[in-house]
């Protein structure tokens, strides 16, 4: 049986609001995938009290922000000061976060947890799960409305978003997907030292202080 593996962002939601959705697709573990666990604006999504929540609904968390974060500590995967999701994505700390979700969903049904709202705008989507459905995994993304979105579906939003068409006669559908993937994460992309990309893109739909995405 093929391993699912879904995505949530927490937007400004109420934290009930995402326990609610959680509950609804029978969620029981939540690997955060923020960079920094933290909210001035939604502080209800603090590590400590949405931890504290997700106990008391019986829900398993992991932090697993240092793996699977939109940030790094590695200088070699940024180029100008902006994060490369391709050069993060082969790190050796990644792909150990990343086979730990895996491993986790052969016995949870795992949620990713990030801020955005659209998982188009985050890069628990770009990034995250682009890697997993690499693995083999299947990937849905809990939108805010409760409904769910399969991955394929997904980065088909995505190319009707870029003006991109899903067929070209020079190129095969990954290598439509991989440009896609890329115009995305240089949208999207943590820069350092500077304004969050994404406000300066103005996509930023839940938490202004761009955490991650």
């Amino acid at each position: 049986m093929k391993r699912i593996v879904f995505t949530i962002g927490h937007s400004n939601h109420p934290i009930e609001k995402v326990l609610s959705l959680l509950a609804l697709h029978q969620i029981n573990a939540v690997a955060d995938v923020r960079s920094s666990p933290f909210s001035r604006i939604n502080p209800q999504f603090n590590r400590e009290e949405f931890q504290k929540a997700l106990n008391d609904a019986e829900v398993r968390y992991v932090f697993l922000g240092k793996e699977l974060g939109a940030r790094s500590d590695d200088p070699t995967c940024y180029e100008n000061d902006k994060i490369q999701y391709q050069r993060l994505a082969k790190t050796k700390q990644f792909q150990s976060g990343l086979e730990r979700i895996i491993e986790g969903a052969s016995s949870y049904r795992v949620a990713l947890m990030c801020v955005e709202k659209n998982p188009l705008h985050c890069h628990r989507t770009i990034l995250v799960a682009r890697e997993l459905a690499k693995q083999g995994l299947g990937v849905m993304h809990i939108l805010a409305d409760g409904s769910l979105e399969t991955h394929e579906d997904c980065i088909n939003r995505l190319l009707t978003e870029l003006g991109m068409s899903a067929e070209d006669i020079f190129l095969s559908r990954v290598q439509i997907e991989d440009v896609a993937y890329t115009k995305q994460a240089e949208k999207i992309a943590y820069v350092r030292n500077g304004h969050h990309s994404k406000a300066i893109a103005g996509i930023i739909d839940s938490d202004q202080t761009g955490a991650d995405g």
